[in-house]
């Protein structure tokens, strides 16, 4: 029997970790608990299984961004973000961290699962056996990594994403809101410019290859190979 997905919930406010586990156990989620950034990574480094990281952002001892740090030098398990302030300064700090979605309180628990459930689908689909290739860019999806002109290039999960979803829609005109929708797997209500972002730093990594990817004014990208 395949085992359930395991989920690790950091948070110092034991009455959000019960509300949060509750939720997901009864949505068939394993729940590991821990209450400050410190047992969090304790826990991580030592339960191989962990399958997605819930984390807040404002803890004693080591906080969130803290962990996020530890953990993605490492791994790229999915991390979803707790905030108490949805600042957009915030939230690009975490993008360019490698966390995958951002939360802020007070939040629906539904909504919170639906995302849960909606990043360890896309987590889950990547690992299937694929291969896209496209002028001289190789990305093998079954082992995550993606290389250029035969070279390793060191992308962060969003970042993958993107790609990925560029070269299955080759020579396609993607709008923002497309792109929003099928890569973070759900109706984004942020703001247009974490593409933005995101294409940016992709653009950086991928080199004089990074031109692949077209700028279209006023709607979106549209990846020529």
């Amino acid at each position: 029997m395949d085992r359930k997905l395991k989920i690790l919930v950091v948070d110092d406010e034991s009455r959000m970790r019960k509300l949060v586990r509750d939720f997901l156990v009864k949505n068939n989620f394993d729940v590991v608990e821990a209450e400050d950034g410190q047992q969090a990574l304790d826990i991580f480094f030592e339960d191989k299984e962990i399958d997605l990281i819930i984390l807040d952002v404002m803890m004693p001892k080591v906080d969130g961004w803290e962990v996020c740090k530890e953990v993605r030098q490492y791994s790229k398990t999915p991390i979803i973000m707790l905030t108490a302030k949805a600042e957009e300064r915030d939230e690009l700090m975490g993008f360019d961290l490698g966390v995958d979605e951002y939360i802020s309180k007070p939040f629906s628990p539904k909504i919170l699962v639906a995302r849960v459930e909606a990043i360890l689908r896309r987590a889950n689909k990547a690992t299937s056996e694929e291969m896209l290739e496209a002028g001289g860019i190789v990305i093998d999806k079954a082992a995550h990594n993606v290389t250029i002109d035969g070279n390793p290039i060191e992308l962060s999960y969003k970042e993958f994403e993107l790609l990925s979803y560029f070269l299955e829609n080759k020579g396609i005109a993607l709008s923002r809101e497309k792109i929003l929708n099928n890569v973070w797997n759900y109706d984004y209500f942020g703001d247009a410019r974490t593409i933005d972002t995101h294409v940016k730093k992709l653009r950086g990594k991928m080199g004089d290859k990074g031109d692949m990817i077209k700028t279209i004014w006023g709607m979106g990208y549209k990846f020529e190979g």
